[in-house]
């Protein structure tokens, strides 16, 4: 069987930035690679807000020495997009989108990489599949309801609506503002004492202003305990408190498929932050050949690594990889 399938050097498992990163590093290289992507090429950044604007600067955003120009003091989604649709073009990455990685198993001295579309052989394999996937789940009755989303797109669809938004951080924010200024009555509910100090700087007073002015309501310290289909209940310092409610935006963060990851052998301890095992100087994980790279080298800590931090996993695992084939 083995004899039909196609070998690799490398296959890199996630089609995000860090993914082609390490495939610009491994074409550099003259391996034989091939990326793997369960969705559409960068697919976690596609399904990020439309008008999301990122915190980092464009030069930041770079993988493979190549400029990201932009007007913008910041870039945006589409542009981001733009940008690595571009790279990944110009260098004729080989990228195989809406396939998914369902099993790694070592065959000898190599690796059996098995899809929903085929099988693969390569001697060594990335992890590169971020963190975006799995929301974090309030686990409350009514969750289960269409009404209550953790993902959110565009603040049109909730013009004239209710809206409560769970959670403080940026993505929380964002939406908060975005859906009062098309209309919506928006309710933010926080479970700690303030908004999160690593909302975007030039945010935090447009919301802080917001919820001064009356404009858009806060329960800090506080929780919600059950969604129905009309209301919401919120625990607060002084009691329940219900609210007429049409949509519950609950961006209470993400987590990496730790399921994928225990599936092929690689050790996370049971308590947070879930660190996945990892070499931090070669990231290979407790699995000689298979490396870590990108956000999903922090577990549950998902605001430790970012594109701009983590674009030298790259090269530290080609640079590592390059050794052991040598």
């Amino acid at each position: 069987m083995s004899d039909t399938i196609t070998r690799y050097d490398l296959i890199i498992v996630g089609g995000g930035p860090i993914g082609l990163a390490c495939a610009l590093e491994a074409k550099e290289a003259n391996l034989s690679y091939l990326i793997l992507e369960k969705g559409c090429l960068v697919n976690s950044l596609y399904n990020y807000p439309q008008n999301m604007t990122f915190f980092s600067s464009s030069e930041r955003l770079e993988i493979g020495d190549i400029p990201f120009v932009t007007t913008n003091p910041k870039p945006k989604r589409m542009e981001a997009l733009e940008y690595y649709r571009r790279i990944q073009q110009k260098f004729a990455l080989d990228t195989h989108l809406f396939e998914e990685v369902l099993e790694i198993k070592k065959e000898d001295t190599e690796f059996l990489v098995s899809s929903n579309k085929s099988m693969y052989l390569t001697k060594k394999v990335i992890i590169a599949t971020g963190f975006y996937d799995i929301p974090m789940l309030l686990n409350i009755p009514g969750e289960e309801l269409p009404k209550v989303r953790h993902y959110y797109d565009d603040p049109h669809y909730y013009s004239s609506q209710k809206v409560i938004v769970v959670g403080a951080s940026n993505s929380s924010i964002d939406a908060a503002l975005e859906t009062y200024r098309k209309g919506a009555q928006v309710s933010l509910v926080i479970r700690g004492s303030e908004i999160s100090r690593r909302v975007k700087y030039w945010v935090k007073p447009d919301i802080e202003n917001r919820i001064a002015a009356g404009e858009i309501d806060v329960y800090y310290n506080s929780h919600l305990t059950e969604v129905t289909p009309t209301t919401a209940h919120i625990q607060t310092p002084d009691g329940i408190v219900e609210l007429d409610n049409d949509f519950v935006l609950a961006l209470t963060g993400y987590r990496p498929n730790f399921d994928f990851l225990k599936k092929i052998g690689i050790d996370i301890p049971q308590e947070a932050p879930c660190i996945p095992s990892h070499n931090e100087e070669t990231m290979e994980t407790n699995i000689a050949g298979i490396y870590l790279a990108g956000v999903v080298c922090g577990g549950l800590n998902t605001h430790l690594w970012f594109i701009e931090n983590s674009r030298i996993h790259a090269k530290q695992i080609i640079g590592h990889i390059r050794s052991t084939l040598t």
